[in-house]
């Protein structure tokens, strides 16, 4: 069962909408897109200067690489040479500077929070940083202590001898932060296998691992806000949620569980629905047997449910052939999880993603309008003539019928086309 958060993406008030629309964007060289960075990527080239090797980084020598050409920056204890990412970082050179040789967490906080540096810069990492032997400290006295720490929760069912290890979870807090940690101990998870769901005080989170299912159930003890961000460390398997508090007071314990939590089991066993938006419907994945062509139409906030769609079809369907999303957004600040969608392109060759704005800028190369036929009639062409098609669309209600007429005047049959209430 994979559930969908009810509230828009990034929340109104969310960091990520902050930053977005008040961040200023340097015009990038030719060649030095996103795109072009993850060609640079997977290329083979030693981009950090160390021939494959991990060192451990002091602070003293951390120090010393400072410069443009040589700038190593620290983020959550990971060190990595951003020299060759300069030219490719959206908010220029001079952003990336102000963390030369130091410490850049709390800047990468700022202004990237949600962004999953790990994957874009992972060709980049130069090691760890040392860690300085610190008399111990009175915790009374420090704000950002590590409070409420639980044991590693082991999940309760039997497995199968083939399934994976059976995974745990952390959680602690700050003053108004709440972050809990999966450990999956499996090195391929990504952010496509984690499904975060949260309204009031109702917390659940999902992790693919194989074919196994892992639920993190609960009740949380005190509310949280609608916006929340996730991070994978790929190398070891480990997924961090932030949630941020409602009230900046210290929590005794996380919640109480739910049913079916800490439960890992075979993904069969999980649910047979996807239940997405607010109660105005659910979906069911009896619509997915035999699909060979997905397509996604969605404006604004009409992506959250694609989101959990994505993650589902591209896991779960192997007669999948195409899947493929045309976005629709004002302007180009308004495309949410651009990245994480331009990346998806490399990493499954049946996925793919066009961006369509109504208020471009004049530099913008991509496509113009709003939803229309001579739009849909171009996207929408099957991988065969006899494929069987899936249409899903969500958007504001105009958006929404006036796409759903399109399609019909396409010939798309009842059957091939289902609508979310965004």
């Amino acid at each position: 069962m994979l559930n969908v958060p009810s509230q828009s993406f990034p929340a109104p008030s969310s960091q990520q909408r902050v930053v977005a629309g008040g961040r200023s964007k340097v015009p990038l060289k030719q060649g030095r897109s996103l795109m072009d960075w993850i060609r640079l990527t997977k290329s083979g080239k030693d981009l950090t200067g160390l021939k494959g090797r991990l060192i451990e980084v002091t602070e003293e020598e951390l120090k010393k690489h400072d410069k443009k050409d040589d700038c190593w920056i620290c983020i959550r204890g990971f060190v990595y040479n951003v020299s060759p990412y300069m030219e490719y970082h959206p908010g220029g050179e001079d952003e990336l500077m102000r963390a030369a040789g130091s410490d850049g967490t709390d800047l990468f906080d700022q202004v990237h929070r949600w962004v999953n540096y790990e994957s874009m810069l992972k060709e980049c990492l130069v090691g760890r940083m040392a860690v300085k032997p610190a008399a111990p400290k009175d915790y009374h006295e420090e704000k950002k202590v590590l409070n409420g720490m639980l044991p590693k929760s082991q999940a309760t069912d039997t497995l199968a001898r083939e399934g994976p290890s059976s995974p745990s979870y952390d959680w602690f807090q700050t003053d108004s932060l709440v972050t809990i940690v999966i450990y999956t101990k499996q090195k391929d998870i990504t952010l496509d296998s984690v499904i975060v769901d949260h309204q009031d005080d109702s917390f659940r989170a999902e992790t693919i691992i194989k074919d196994y299912s892992y639920l993190i159930n609960i009740e949380l003890s005190h509310a949280v806000q609608e916006d929340f961000s996730v991070r994978i460390v790929e190398n070891v398997g480990k997924i961090e949620i932030v949630l941020q508090k409602k009230e900046n007071t210290s929590w005794k314990c996380l919640g109480h569980p739910l049913e079916n939590h800490n439960s890992l089991v075979p993904k069969k066993d999980a649910g047979d629905f996807v239940f997405v938006s607010n109660p105005e419907g659910n979906f069911k994945t009896s619509q997915f047997q035999e699909l060979e062509d997905l397509f996604l139409l969605a404006a604004g906030t009409g992506f959250t449910p694609m989101v959990k769609l994505l993650n589902y079809a591209l896991t779960n369907i192997p007669s999948l052939r195409k899947v493929k999303l045309m976005f629709f957004n004002k302007t180009e600040d308004d495309i949410i999880w651009r990245s994480q969608l331009e990346e998806l392109t490399f990493k499954d060759k049946r996925f793919d993603v066009e961006f369509v704005l109504s208020a471009p800028i004049s530099e913008w190369n991509g496509k113009q309008g709003h939803v229309s036929p001579a739009l849909l009639s171009e996207f929408l062409k099957r991988s065969s003539d006899k494929s069987k098609v899936l249409i899903c669309i969500c958007g504001p209600t105009p958006f929404t019928e006036q796409g759903i007429k399109f399609l019909h005047e396409l010939n798309f049959s009842k059957d091939e086309i289902h609508s979310f209430t965004a």
